[in-house]
């Protein structure tokens, strides 16, 4: 695989290699030093697997580089070591640099051991590619889908749209999400790459044009198309890597999406500010879009069609596959009951934060820089959690946990405020891998899509209830830490059905879990 791989690319797409050396000079004499000098001559087992050619070269025989050979060389009493290789992780390949490197220079012999940074398992390099450009264009679905919330108030002003105006261009966007279930039932017809690249060209074209929207209703037409696509595409990305992941890092791979999908969702923010410019200038952050072409002339170029899938189209087996109902009832209505508060918590923190507590806007980012932030680090714990010592005991411990912490954020002030949020949003990152990767699990490669489908509509219809309800309490005098300790026991629901009711799918390849697409 390796070799093909580096064949059909050429060096200015796989990029330079990079080079790693160590050297044991002869006058160290340490008894450690002289065991790192004999396990120099050892090969390596950890995110490499090395072959012994003889005359101190190794080359890998099973890893994530696309390129990789390895020279050691006696100078005197001292030993040199040379690691060349060439890890083409597309996009990305800056942020595990610093990592891999440090790996390769590590001297520690500890075989069949991967280091804490990476996933369980050892990735070979196509998968490794793959990983790179599914978070690309998760980068695209996730600015695609924070465009409108972030620039609303922006184009409501220009247009002299009032508050209820704004809430029902809302609502509206929201229900577009019935777009996206045709291209995820059309992902289980003619593959997942086709629906994928078509998405990242669509989603972020059709999200430019609210940039030369004549009127508001205009604009919220357009990002009631865009918007389900790029919901469509979040959806078939989470699709395409558990299908390509390996069974021990699937949940690793949902992790590092959704710190790209925190990334894509970030640069709307950072965009925000071209609204400040004058009037009209929200427009602007529309035509930002545009950049995220770029990742749809990447994955149109280089993404593959899943193995599973076609090993599906060789069987002559597309439709004829079936969902477990059970299974669809019980992850839809998680995602139902856990949305009546997640989604509410969401979207009123700035609002209590500005009319309870009195923050300015500054602060308000100050708030959720300093405590949103950690929510990166809980999605890298938890992928390994889940895939180390299960998805379902990880569920049933930090779901309540986040959600009483996130409810005492909105019932206190000051710094017990900033250390609940900022715990909870710890807590609940941990519990998105485990909770995200259910909904590919548990379902037939001929119907991952259409399911996932249904359950991220019945997740948007079940957030958009607990909107509802929670702005009827507020209007009716609730307090914050009220309406969101009677939402959260959705939350409480959602926590009881995982725990009894969920399969253990870690350490399960997909055909174990599910045994017809054996």
């Amino acid at each position: 695989m390796e070799v093909k791989y580096a064949r059909d690319y050429c060096s200015h797409v796989l990029g330079p290699a990079s080079r790693v050396e160590r050297l044991w000079p002869s006058a160290a004499s340490a008894a450690t030093t002289a065991d790192s000098k004999a396990g120099a001559f050892a090969a390596r087992d950890t995110i490499v697997a090395e072959q012994d050619v003889g005359d101190g070269r190794f080359v890998q025989r099973e890893g994530p580089f696309a390129e990789y050979s390895r020279v050691v060389e006696r100078r005197g009493d001292g030993v040199r070591d040379v690691t060349t290789f060439r890890l083409v992780l597309p996009w990305f390949g800056w942020l595990f640099r610093w990592p891999v490197r440090a790996t390769l220079r590590s001297t520690r012999r500890e075989r069949g051991v991967q280091p804490a940074w990476a996933p369980p398992d050892r990735l070979n390099a196509h998968q490794v590619m793959v990983l790179g450009l599914l978070a690309a264009v998760s980068l695209s679905s996730a600015f695609v889908n924070t465009l409108f919330t972030q620039t609303v108030n922006f184009a409501a002003d220009d247009f002299g749209i009032s508050e209820q105006g704004q809430g029902i261009a809302g609502v509206i966007v929201r229900f577009g999400i019935v777009l996206a279930l045709p291209f995820a039932v059309l992902a289980d017809r003619v593959g997942r790459r086709r629906m994928i690249v078509l998405l990242a060209w669509l989603a972020p074209t059709l999200a430019s044009l609210g940039a030369i929207a004549p009127n508001f209703w205009a604009l919220t037409a357009t990002q009631t198309i865009a918007r389900p696509l790029g919901i469509a595409l979040d959806l078939l990305i989470a699709v395409a890597a558990a299908e390509e992941m390996p069974k021990n890092s699937r949940a690793y791979a949902v992790s590092v999406l959704a710190m790209a999908s925190g990334l894509g969702a970030g640069v709307a923010v950072i965009a925000l500010p071209l609204a400040d410019i004058g009037p009209g200038a929200w427009r602007l952050v529309y035509v930002v879009s545009l950049v995220w072409l770029l990742a749809a002339l990447d994955v149109s170029r280089r993404l593959t069609e899943t193995p599973r899938f076609e090993h599906v189209v060789e069987i002559h087996a597309i439709g004829k596959a079936h969902i477990d109902r059970h299974r669809l009832a019980i992850i839809a209505t998680v995602a139902f009951t856990a949305n009546l508060f997640i989604a509410p918590a969401s979207y009123f923190q700035n609002r209590y934060l500005s009319d309870v507590r009195g923050y300015s806007a500054a602060g308000i980012s100050l708030f959720t820089l300093a405590t949103a932030t950690p929510a990166s680090l809980g999605f890298v714990l938890g992928g390994r959690v889940a895939d180390t010592t299960g998805r379902r005991r990880l569920l049933a411990v930090s779901l309540p946990a986040a959600t009483l912490l996130l409810v005492a954020s909105f019932t206190v002030g000051g710094w017990p405020m900033w250390l609940a949020a900022f715990a909870g949003g710890l807590v609940a990152g941990m519990a998105y891998p485990a909770f995200a990767v259910y909904r590919t699990e548990l379902f037939p490669t001929g119907r991952r899509g259409q399911a996932g489908g249904v359950i991220v509509a019945t997740a948007l219809i079940g957030g958009s209830l607990g909107l509802i309800a929670a702005g009827v309490l507020l209007d009716l005098g609730w307090s914050y830490g009220a309406v969101m300790g009677t939402l959260a026991l959705g939350q409480a629901v959602a926590a009881t059905i995982v725990l009894t009711s969920y399969p253990e799918t870690a350490h399960r390849s997909l055909e174990e879990i599910n045994p017809e697409d054996a």
